[in-house]
């Protein structure tokens, strides 16, 4: 079959939170667009890989985007046209579907995937936006300094297709364009030496030093029945687990508090007098719906327990890629048959049967999420480095994040690292809230290709502080509008960014566009 060339004004690789909001913003400025996507829905960690929202406590009144807060609500609005709320519940104009520890608006991925699709139906529509879903970006190809092809191959027929457009994004999850464009990168903990920062490492850098990677799932809770998957492959394995760092084994209600390191004993359900488990990422408290609406309320496995750090998925081999990625799966499947056989209960007997693992939360057969949720990927070598000490609260006494006169966003999180693959735990400091640098997203040599996820110009400190869904979607949005801009005046984003008058022009249309590019005086979190 004959490799077919497909054309548009922008070709963004990949469908995640920042590809999304990239592809919404391009096409709100009348550029055509088309956006791949590995996976059958659109989203990334808010969908195909299930994870709710990770926010910061003014997200409600100030913090984010105009669209990012139109999809928040559109979330709500969903909930309230199509189920039977309580009175409570309807009358809530903060409305949180979960009533999660950890997001202000817990929901499930179905329903995500609802709303970005409304989101985008006048684009999709009209034929602004061409969505290739299941598509994989195979190859690239470069003249000089530009990107003039990308190679995507179709998962179902195996067609490949060939992409041309003036301007690539890449949101892939893992920066996969930046080796086959030959762009420059890094992976991986920077040494102290390289970035002066106080967290990096000390000695040399470690390129395949990442986070951990987690395959999520949804589950309910049925009490008195028996919903016991069967037994995992590797179930022996990750039951006798135990990280050096860990105060117990893996599989156990054990942990470490991320902040301070010291253990902690979690509880399951929020009626015990700990941590609960099930109530950190709730995604539908069944107690805001009509009886009978659900049979319980659902919950999101994205817990310190099947977090996967034994290895890394990128710049591997495929072989090492795909024995990581199943590993992954099969820790999930773990934890879920562990708690459902052997998890200790407060009368005294082991497991919770009742358990069910719930494939229709999260749109696959087999109940896991449809992609591992990703929080460290490839990092373009960028026009600007975001380091720890213009973020990290105990590296800026005036208790300022550095103000960033490219600024195209602003974010807010702590750094939060999770375990990596060198066998590190945790870390989890303070930071400051904190703009997004034009000069982040744009690599240093490569003049038609911008970053729009977690492959920005961080490092692997502040990777923990850009990588949560609201930012990501901050920055997916600034660099659809940028790629509109340099069309719309023949200019390269590293020319907005270097002329005063282009960039003070293009920061006025993002403020025009509702993207909120500085922060009041408020303090670290």
């Amino acid at each position: 079959m004959m490799n077919q060339e497909l054309r548009a004004d922008l070709v963004i690789l990949g469908g995640g939170t920042g590809g999304t909001a990239a592809a919404l913003a391009a096409a709100r400025s009348g550029k055509s667009v088309i956006m791949t996507e590995e996976t059958t829905w659109i989203g990334g960690q808010l969908t195909s890989q299930a994870v709710p929202p990770d926010e910061h406590r003014w997200i409600e009144s100030f913090g984010c985007t105009r669209t990012y807060r139109q999809f928040r609500e559109g979330v709500r609005e969903y909930y309230r046209r199509h189920f039977p709320l309580t009175a409570e519940a309807m009358a809530e104009p903060h409305f949180n579907p979960g009533r999660a520890i950890v997001s202000r608006v817990a929901h499930e991925p179905r329903a995500a995937v609802a709303v970005l699709g409304e989101m985008l139906a006048p684009y999709v529509h009209s034929g602004r936006i061409r969505i290739l879903y299941r598509h994989v970006l195979e190859g690239a190809e470069t003249e000089g300094d530009r990107v003039v092809s990308a190679t995507v191959r179709d998962l179902e027929s195996d067609t490949r297709r060939t992409l041309l457009a003036p301007y690539y994004i890449d949101a892939t999850e893992c920066g996969d364009l930046l080796p086959l464009a030959g762009i420059e990168y890094v992976t991986g903990a920077e040494s102290v030496s390289d970035t002066g920062e106080p967290h990096a490492l000390e000695g040399a850098a470690d390129p395949m030093e990442m986070q951990g990677f987690t395959h999520c799932f949804a589950m309910d809770y049925l009490e008195g029945e028996d919903h016991t998957i069967a037994r995992p492959q590797m179930y022996d394995f990750w039951r006798d687990y135990k990280p050096d760092f860990w105060p117990d084994r893996l599989l156990s209600m054990a942990g470490v508090r991320p902040m301070t390191l010291q253990p902690i004993e979690y509880g399951l359900f929020p009626d015990s007098d700990k941590f609960s488990l099930y109530l950190y990422r709730q995604l539908i408290d069944h107690r805001q719906f009509a009886p009978g609406t659900f049979d319980g309320s659902l919950t999101l496995v994205n817990w310190p327990q099947n977090d996967y750090w034994l290895g890394s998925i990128i710049d591997v081999s495929e072989e090492e890629r795909q024995r990581h990625l199943e590993g992954a799966r099969q820790l999930s499947l773990s934890w879920l048959y562990w708690l459902q056989t052997e998890a200790p209960r407060p009368d005294g007997k082991r497991g919770y049967p009742g358990l069910r693992l719930r494939p229709d939360v999260v749109g696959t057969h087999d109940g896991l999420a449809m992609y591992p949720y990703i929080r460290e990927s490839r990092r373009i070598v960028p026009e600007f480095r975001v380091l720890e000490q213009h973020v990290a609260t105990d590296c800026r006494p005036s208790g300022i994040a550095e103000r960033f006169d490219d600024t195209v966003g602003i974010g807010c999180y702590r750094i939060d690292l999770h375990p990596s693959t060198a066998n590190r735990t945790y870390i989890d400091i303070s930071s400051l809230p904190f703009q997004i640098p034009l000069g982040s997203l744009i690599p240093k040599r490569v003049t038609n290709v911008l970053a729009a996820a977690k492959n920005i110009g961080v490092t692997h400190i502040t990777n923990g502080c850009y990588r949560l869904h609201p930012v990501e979607w901050n920055i997916g949005e600034a660099a659809g509008y940028c790629v509109s801009y340099c069309l719309d005046r023949d200019l390269t984003p590293s020319a907005v960014r270097s002329t005063e008058s282009e960039l003070t022009a293009f920061q006025r249309n993002l403020t025009q566009a509702g993207i909120e590019l500085a922060w009041p005086t408020i303090t670290g979190v």
